[in-house]
């Protein structure tokens, strides 16, 4: 590998970056919402690890309220229009190519969007769902968003009008609206009304087999990387607790204060992406 003692910038955590995996070159990789703001997605919480916004509706509150499901949905046809368009960025793919050398044993995403996949990553746990799926609570019958955005729309044309500004659970900042005027349409499979996006909503639980299976792969890891996360939601940082219990050194790439910053062998602070991208260049050399 290259000598990296005169970089700079992005460069200088680069080769700290390249470095870290050279010296570890299986790794438990998890990514959080800051892995997807370069494709038109925002994130959470600000640099602090404080909320940007009101917290996403809970599990407790959707399952149990006729409105509050209107309410999502409704914010939901509007808000899929830019979220069921997002491409892959720069880090998504720079990681699928990590995976295609041999360096990744696992990529963990805390993020619902798809795009490790999209990207060309075979090896990865949706911790939290896809988006793209649509799921009936009481059938368990799954099937394509874009599918279920066809029947919001030919139910409510008036509501795919309206224009918001996207919010990072693929819905939309829709306000000062009747929301209890928004139809939604009935299960295609049993005719129920309890249709949910497929993923794991706050108070929900993480399946437990996503857990066991990126538990396992951490016992075969040489050292975690954390990308893009703050690690504020225990889902993730039950992750880098784990890694401490087992001696295994954790690295993290984020922009801002993280729930794991005592525990890091390697914290860096700059863009995901472009460390990354140059990171990988410098493991090639």
């Amino acid at each position: 590998m290259a000598d990296v003692s005169d970089l700079s910038g992005v460069q200088q955590d680069a080769g700290q970056l390249a470095r870290f995996i050279a010296n570890h070159p299986r790794l438990l990789v998890l990514t959080g919402a800051g892995v997807s703001t370069a494709s038109g997605i925002p994130d959470y919480r600000d640099v602090k690890g404080q909320w940007k916004r009101p917290q996403p509706v809970t599990y407790q509150a959707f399952m149990g309220s006729e409105l509050t499901r209107q309410r999502y949905w409704a914010r939901s046809l509007v808000g899929w229009r830019t979220f069921g368009r997002a491409t892959p960025g720069l880090a998504h793919e720079v990681l699928a190519g990590l995976e295609g050398q041999g360096l990744i044993e696992l990529l963990v995403t805390q993020n619902v969007d798809g795009l490790h996949g999209a990207a060309g990553s075979r090896e990865v746990v949706d911790l939290h769902g896809r988006l793209d799926v649509v799921r009936c609570m009481d059938c368990e019958i799954r099937f394509s968003r874009g599918q279920w955005q066809d029947a919001l729309v030919e139910l409510n044309p008036d509501w795919s009008a309206l224009s918001a500004l996207s919010a990072p659970d693929g819905d939309a900042d829709l306000e000062a609206v009747d929301f209890s005027r928004f139809v939604i349409p009935p299960c295609p499979c049993c005719g129920s009304p309890m249709l949910k996006p497929d993923v794991v909503f706050y108070g929900e639980s993480v399946p437990r087999e996503r857990v066991q299976r990126a538990l396992q792969a951490l016992t075969r890891s040489r050292a975690m990387l954390v990308l893009g996360s703050s690690l504020m939601v225990y889902s993730g940082y039950r992750f880098t607790l784990a890694a401490r219990d087992a001696g295994i050194p954790v690295a993290a790439v984020n922009q801002g204060v993280t729930r794991a910053d005592d525990l890091f062998a390697l914290k860096l602070t700059g863009d995901v992406g472009r460390t990354l991208r140059v990171a990988a260049s410098l493991l090639q050399q």
